[in-house]
């Protein structure tokens, strides 16, 4: 969440020198001595949380401790191996850049946080190839400094992250395209928020369940696309709620319409009691499948973590699910899914969708 501009990716840099060797064990070591626990090391990069781990036989827990420790504590970061990172690195920036799933993401995600590392999806490809050995160094003891005598250490302060409630539209031109990826959303509460849980609900309802009104309407009904789905997406002290979809072309206002409509539909009117209790066993349902194995329950852990909340989030998940009744459905959704705030973002045919996007221009309402 600290990347400057001009050091997006180093933290994926440095997560995957990591593995490249430490000062008692080759690359090809650490490979070797996880497999022979039954398992494998592995670094996740996140916006938040770097996580060194792996999964092993039972009995090598204590070995495999010992391994990941090593990973972290001891890296070499060959600077032979800096080229062939910085090329995997480049051909995925290529390939992430040349769909427009990730080019809408990436506009959104930039008019939602800018300035802040949160909006910056992506490295120029200049600035990729100028990340150094002694960029990746510097986190490296950083991580050194976290991991000594394995005691709890104090890291840099987290950048604060504001995200804009501006109405915006980004409109990305993709000439030709037979489809328009759309994005559309604004900040959110936040994890620590008494709304949160309710929020999660009222969105599975809205748009992120296969059971969602947006599902049933633009796919189910109209056939404008595929797999629309919405959800909210949580970061430090920061949440955004996110609908997404990929429609054809020349129904893109259509399908926009009846999105919005949807929105002030659910803000208008609370949901039938039967209709909700349906979106309730399902999250009900998705969450007990979460914490059914050990990375799942690993990653439950992370997020209380991260967020500073209590047990308890876990343990009182389910009935506080149960409790949501339907006003309070409308109550959040009028709360927090105001379309006068929305950013929305367009990868598109731009000479085919502008005049589909006028009646959403910031000063129209939609």
């Amino acid at each position: 969440m600290n990347e400057s501009e001009r050091h997006v990716w180093l933290a994926d840099l440095t997560g995957d020198l990591l593995l490249e060797g430490t000062k008692t064990r080759s690359a090809s070591r650490i490979a070797q001595d996880a497999a022979g626990m039954g398992g494998d090391v592995s670094v996740n990069t996140g916006e938040d949380v770097t996580a060194i781990g792996g999964e092993v036989l039972s009995e090598f827990a204590p070995k495999m401790v010992a391994l990941v420790a090593d990973v972290a504590r001891n890296p070499v970061f060959p600077g032979s191996e800096l080229p062939r990172l910085k090329a995997n690195l480049a051909r995925r920036l290529s390939l992430a850049k040349s769909q427009p799933g990730q080019m809408a993401t990436e506009a959104f995600r930039a008019a939602l946080y800018p300035g802040h590392a949160y909006g910056r999806l992506f490295p120029k490809p200049e600035s990729l190839q100028a990340l150094a050995l002694e960029d990746a160094k510097a986190t490296q003891a950083a991580i050194r400094s976290a991991f000594a005598g394995w005691r709890k250490a104090t890291g840099p302060a987290p950048a604060p992250a504001t995200a804009s409630r501006n109405r915006a539209l980004v409109v990305v031109d993709r000439p030709n395209a037979s489809q328009s990826t759309i994005q559309l959303g604004l900040p959110v509460v936040d994890p620590t928020g008494p709304d949160y849980v309710p929020l999660l609900v009222m969105n599975s309802l809205l748009g992120g369940s296969f059971g969602s009104r947006i599902t049933s309407n633009i796919r189910e009904q109209k056939g404008y696309t595929y797999s629309p789905f919405s959800i909210v997406s949580a970061r430090h002290k920061s949440a955004i709620w996110v609908q997404s979809a990929d429609v054809t072309t020349n129904v893109t206002g259509a399908s926009l319409k009846e999105v919005f409509g949807e929105i002030e539909r659910l803000r208008a009117e609370p949901p039938p009691a039967a209709e909700l209790e349906g979106i309730q066993n399902y999250l009900a349902g998705t969450f007990v499948l979460q914490n059914s194995s050990r990375a799942g329950i690993a990653n439950q852990l992370q997020f209380l973590e991260l967020h500073g909340l209590p047990d308890s989030y876990l343990t009182g998940f389910v009935a506080r699910v149960s409790a949501v009744t339907p006003e309070e459905i409308t109550r959040i959704a009028k709360a927090y899914v105001k379309p006068e705030e929305m950013t929305l973002v367009v990868v598109g045919d731009r000479k085919v969708i502008d005049e589909q996007l006028k009646p959403y221009q910031p000063h129209a309402a939609p």
